[in-house]
């Protein structure tokens, strides 16, 4: 077995990531967490801490598409060294919900993680959108500029 760094295996923790939301495939997503994972989440609640949380919300988040979700990563930066790493990108998601309403978004996202028994573990999870201060209103069509 060849020898990968850690930007490569956080790399693959990402693209892990994105199979499993274009395949519906909650179990990959929760599976992806520490049991212990702290979650800022840019849907309600504001703050879940543990699996069960995290499963709870991907699994409503998931069946609320009728088309999508569409979720592309962006700007991903990587790092950690030991058994300690991070991964920071903005993501876009599109698609549309059963109500009908479009959702074309942009996300900022922060995971820490934790390698545990050879397997990387997020332990902390924040998103965000920037806002605007005037009217204190969330900016979700703010895409990164390239």
């Amino acid at each position: 077995m060849p020898l990968t760094s850690i930007e490569d295996e956080l790399r693959q923790l990402i693209a892990d990531r994105v199979r499993a939301v274009a395949e519906r495939d909650s179990r990959t997503l929760v599976d992806a967490h520490d049991p212990k994972v702290v979650s800022y989440p840019v849907l309600p609640p504001a703050e879940t801490h543990g699996t069960e949380a995290v499963a709870d919300g991907l699994g409503a988040w998931l069946s609320s598409y009728a088309v999508g979700p569409e979720y592309e990563v962006h700007h991903l930066h990587v790092g950690g060294a030991d058994d300690v790493g991070y991964c920071a990108f903005r993501y876009h998601v599109s698609g549309r919900l059963h109500d009908g309403a479009e959702v074309d978004m942009w996300v900022r996202s922060t995971l820490v993680c934790r390698r545990v028994d050879g397997a990387w573990r997020i332990v902390h999870q924040h998103e965000s959108v920037p806002f605007d201060p005037a009217t204190g209103a969330g900016l979700v069509s703010e895409a990164p500029d390239d």
